[in-house]
């Protein structure tokens, strides 16, 4: 991987390809009837409230509308040093965790650097995960969530990816403690990238999608984990979520606002659906 560059692995799948295209499939997902209604409009000295954000990392034609809520009060909020962006690994290039140290991820719309001071403390402190930017190669949950953030923030921002294979309680509190360590005070925005109910009725994802949201809005890590283990809920990024609450709670976090819901089905008709959430995480 030249000069520590990660590439972007589902450009022209997820999200367009270019850069034209892919501005206006951003600016699309504010503005179409799922979305918030409004584009983003940088508040440079906003009140900087909102210490995570929850947000699904489908294709933007299905959950982009969902997750441009989250980013429309990014932007409302101020602009922080550092976004943390905690994802799962999907399995498809293998079961590694991983924290990438240095370089940049490219998207259609540039080349987003990397924190390499709050990454390296972080790395430090998960000594199992891999620092091989090789271990990203394949994985869509961070990726996703990139062109929304430099959509928002343009140059200004510094991110660190961090991602996760193991998705129970214990391996959730480690990252999220060692993620709160590393940030040391910093201005930071912590980003979990998670899906909800995936493949069953519309109906039953929004059952099964409410138990869940609860135990978010409750700021209740173990109880999330708890449920959607003993539910055999389909959520894909219960270690992310988990994670950044434990973050967000030890930087001051106090509540949850939840923002959207949606499913594949309010986009495309069907038997089974996808979920949707996004919430963002206020001090």
């Amino acid at each position: 991987m030249p000069g520590r560059i990660r590439k972007p692995a589902v450009a022209g799948q997820f999200y367009p390809a270019s850069r034209t295209a892919l501005t206006a499939q951003i600016e699309d997902c504010f503005l179409g009837d799922l979305g918030p209604g409004a584009l983003p409009d940088l508040a440079d000295s906003g009140p900087r409230e909102v210490a995570g954000l929850i947000a699904p990392h489908a294709g933007y034609v299905f959950s982009g509308a969902t997750a441009a809520h989250g980013y429309l009060a990014l932007a409302r909020d101020g602009v922080p040093e550092v976004v943390v962006v905690i994802g799962l690994n999907h399995g498809r290039g293998g079961l590694l965790s991983a924290v990438q140290t240095e370089g940049a991820w490219q998207t259609p719309l540039g080349d987003v650097l990397i924190d390499e001071d709050v990454a390296g403390a972080i790395a430090a402190a998960l000594p199992g995960f891999s620092t091989d930017p090789g271990a990203f190669i394949v994985e869509h949950s961070i990726e996703v969530q990139l062109p929304f953030l430099q959509y928002v923030y343009e140059e200004s921002l510094l991110f660190v990816p961090v991602m996760m294979a193991a998705q129970d309680m214990a391996s959730a509190r480690t990252v999220g403690e060692a993620v709160f360590h590393a940030l040391g005070g910093r201005n930071a925005v912590l980003i979990a990238s998670t899906d909800m109910t995936h493949y069953e009725s519309a109906g039953a994802a929004h059952r099964k999608d409410g138990v869940l949201i609860k135990r978010i809005e409750a700021l209740d890590p173990e109880g999330l984990v708890r449920e959607r283990d003993q539910r055999r809920i389909t959520m894909c990024g219960v270690g992310p979520v988990a994670a950044t609450i434990v973050a967000a709670k030890a930087c001051g976090a106090a509540r949850v606002q939840s923002l959207a819901y949606s499913t594949s089905g309010d986009v495309m008709p069907a038997s089974e659906v996808v979920g949707y959430y996004c919430g963002v995480i206020r001090r």
